[in-house]
């Protein structure tokens, strides 16, 4: 755990003690600092209780006596109006910041030079993340991986000079992190996403860009207009890195794609510059789809952008920072690493095949256009399990994507409105429950197969809606579906196969 010594003999209010709130407090109260935390919920306090964080009422604690409010990411800071406590600090002076914040000040007394990248965009995140951390650990980087996913930041060992943290950071956190400056910042992209916390798409998409003009070096998509603009705004061109996915660019990219081929661009002392061909995504299943395709351009900009940052504190005049890590940017090493990712679960998951039906589970799509990116990563012959809660719109924006599906599993709340969208367009059957769409998918699927007389099926659970209406998250959904799947008879499941 990183102690938080930057609050040293200071009062702090702790609000909002879940899991990334109780390790607030206690790397507080480890690095000497005097706590007061607080939660509206029981269970919060509770739990603080057991932990020995002392509990103070802050709606009526005298807030001049705090040196800062820590505040969860969860709580609202200012839309759709700001949480009490937000507001009691407001009125008092007092300063409000989260739990990167408190690691930014711990990195900046310690060792300011240590390595840490960050990763934000509306999509994306966590696989970039954890296929930043995957690639470095194969190049015997000392990696540790939080933030907004895994661990919370002040979980993990605290920063050196020999040692990367590779953080997931959400806008949330960004909000309360005004002097978090990472070595290398990666936007990957931007659509509307958190209207209802930041108030509009162009507050959201400048905290998102507040991160980026932070960095040291930035690694930005532009393959959006946001994030291109974002990048057109970046004050240090020298160390942008633009990566993209598409066809053209009004910035000129240091890594990009044709088809699912990576390319780097060398710079070359005369002003033109060179490409070189460094990996390729076919085959690789933990790795399927044009999203993923930008995820691991992320990747490669971040080598070069750790590389580039390495050589320049060799060559400056601070011989003293020395990094204590191997040499990153090692291309004929690249390709083994991306083939090695495992993925992460519930996110384009390979649970197994039977008979050459392939089995994804894609809890983690609660939205369409979620959605959009596992439909886009099969041809055809998609038998698809959809539905649970639903989002505005429903799956709508998803016919562009119809003709691949041979046949549509509705469940959940969702059912009857999707399956007035898919009539007379995609063939659908009203499951209701997860235990019977398996059922019906694999025993049609399995039907399909033999017909065809060819190995070319996925039923792909991928459902385009919040797990509430049966389910208490995406987790749970796509274990119980994980489950499902390795009761079927015959199946060969993934773990069973890669052991």
């Amino acid at each position: 755990m990183i102690r938080a010594e930057t609050f040293r003999n200071k009062r702090v209010a702790v609000f909002g003690l879940g899991g990334s709130g109780l390790v607030v407090a206690r790397a507080l109260l480890d690095g000497g600092a005097e706590v007061a935390g607080w939660d509206d919920g029981e269970a919060g306090r509770s739990a603080a209780e057991a932990d020995g964080i002392p509990l103070v009422d802050l709606s009526d604690a005298d807030w001049s006596e705090f040196a800062a409010l820590v505040l969860a990411p969860g709580v609202p800071l200012t839309h759709p109006e700001p949480h009490w406590a937000v507001k009691l600090a407001n009125d008092a002076g007092v300063e409000i910041i989260g739990d990167m914040e408190l690691f930014a000040r711990t990195r900046a007394q310690s060792h300011p030079a240590a390595s840490v990248v960050a990763i934000t965009g509306t999509n994306g995140k966590s696989t970039t993340t954890a296929l930043i951390t995957h690639v470095l650990e194969k190049l015997g980087v000392d990696v540790e991986m939080g933030g907004n996913i895994g661990k919370a930041v002040l979980s993990l060992e605290p920063p050196a000079l020999d040692r990367v943290h590779v953080l997931e950071v959400s806008s949330y956190q960004i909000d309360l992190a005004p002097t978090f400056e990472p070595t290398v910042g990666v936007l990957l992209n931007i659509t509307p996403d958190h209207i209802d916390r930041h108030g509009t798409l162009e507050n959201y998409a400048a905290v998102k860009a507040r991160l980026i003009s932070n960095s040291d070096r930035a690694v930005v998509g532009i393959d959006d207009d946001l994030t291109k603009a974002v990048a057109e705004n970046y004050d240090e061109p020298s160390r942008l890195y633009a990566i993209t996915a598409g066809k053209g660019a009004a910035i000129i990219p240091r890594a990009y794609a044709i088809g699912t081929s990576l390319f780097a661009r060398a710079e070359e002392d005369r002003g033109h510059s060179s490409s070189t061909k460094v990996a390729s995504l076919t085959g690789i299943g933990s790795l399927r789809g044009p999203h993923n395709v930008q995820n691991a351009l992320a990747v490669l900009a971040v080598l070069r952008a750790l590389q580039d940052h390495k050589d320049a504190l060799a060559e400056s005049e601070a011989a003293d920072v020395v990094w204590d890590i191997p040499n990153v940017w090692r291309p004929t090493e690249f390709q083994a690493a991306l083939a090695s990712f495992p993925g992460l679960p519930h996110r384009m998951e390979d649970v197994g095949d039977a008979h050459g039906v392939l089995y994804v589970n894609d809890s983690k799509a609660t939205n369409a256009e979620a959605t959009a990116k596992a439909l886009s990563a099969f041809e055809d012959n998609i038998y698809w399990i959809v539905g649970g809660k639903p989002k505005e719109g429903g799956i709508a924006s998803l016919e562009p994507f119809f003709s691949r599906i041979k046949k549509a599993y509705l469940i959940g709340d969702a059912a009857a409105e999707f399956a007035e969208t898919l009539e007379g367009k995609v063939p659908y059957q009203r499951c209701g429950k997860l235990d019977v769409a398996v059922a019906a998918a694999a025993s049609q699927s399995e039907s399909a197969r033999i017909e065809g007389g060819k190995m070319s099926a996925v039923v792909l659970f991928s459902p385009a809606c919040a797990s509430f209406d049966q389910f208490k998250n995406f987790e749970v959904r796509g274990d119980t579906f994980r489950d499902y799947v390795g009761a079927l008879p015959e199946i060969k499941l993934t773990s069973e196969t890669s052991a």
